[in-house]
């Protein structure tokens, strides 16, 4: 059934145009009945779309789920390298997360055994939105109303006395990470632990990660800044990212 339904999604990939039943049938050896039924069951799920009575194209769903597949995985194959080299230059943990719900996910990481005294980030591990440097890039982009639905939800709990439990002081936060393009974690997650995070966009101009550099707070040195900027940025241009242009130099 599943190789069945393939086939037939493998068909209308290859139309631009509403593909007509018959024609779907012929290409892939199914029986018209058979074929319109498992039409109608991807039509049911989304996967497929009749614009008119016997036509067919791809659906939307689709659509949607080859976007999630993309920002989750793709930014992971484009970031590895540019990562690497980042720490290398810097000799500090190098972190890529991503947005789940009110967290962040640490899906990939650049660091050297080697290399000393250092703070590693978990695969897999999660931390609050509101807690970490890269978690307010996410909450940066959101509008004051989600960023505030969002506080009533989680109740901005703290892990220490340097974390953000109010919202005005988160407020105020979110407007440096704007205005800055950069974000910052003070010891707010974890005692002794400072990050800086830049955002990674797609080619729609989402943010769908953050790169984020992770240090002991007393070796934390604003000279990475440009180059976790510049890092981000390659990212995001692998990624299809093309920045707008301003009026004065379009």
């Amino acid at each position: 059934m599943l190789e069945r339904a393939f086939a037939l999604l493998d068909i209308l990939a290859a139309h631009d145009e509403p593909v007509p039943l018959k024609t779907l049938a012929d290409a892939t050896g199914l029986h018209p009945s058979t074929a319109h039924r498992i039409l109608h069951d991807l039509t049911l799920g989304r996967f497929v779309e009749r614009p008119q009575p016997g036509m067919y194209r791809l659906g939307l769903r689709l659509l949607e789920l080859g976007n999630l597949v993309k920002a989750r995985l793709d930014v992971r194959e484009a970031a590895l390298g540019p990562m690497r080299e980042l720490h290398r230059q810097i000799q500090q943990p190098v972190n890529l997360s991503v947005r789940q719900g009110d967290e962040i996910v640490y899906i990939e990481r650049a660091y050297s055994e080697r290399s000393g005294m250092q703070v590693v980030r978990a695969i897999g591990g999660r931390a609050p939105l509101h807690l970490t440097s890269v978690g307010k890039l996410f909450l940066a982009h959101e509008d004051p109303q989600r960023v505030r639905a969002y506080a009533t939800r989680t109740g901005l709990a703290g892990n220490t006395p340097n974390s953000i439990t109010q919202l005005p002081a988160l407020e105020k936060e979110l407007a440096q990470c704007r205005r800055l393009g950069i974000a910052r974690d003070n010891e707010e997650l974890e005692p002794g632990v400072r990050c800086m995070a830049a955002g990674i966009y797609d080619d729609q101009g989402r943010l769908v990660a953050g790169l984020s550099i992770s240090a002991p707070a007393d070796r934390i040195d604003e000279g990475w800044i440009a180059k976790l900027q510049a890092t981000a940025a390659q990212i995001s241009a692998a990624l299809g990212y093309r920045p707008a242009r301003t009026a004065a130099g379009a």
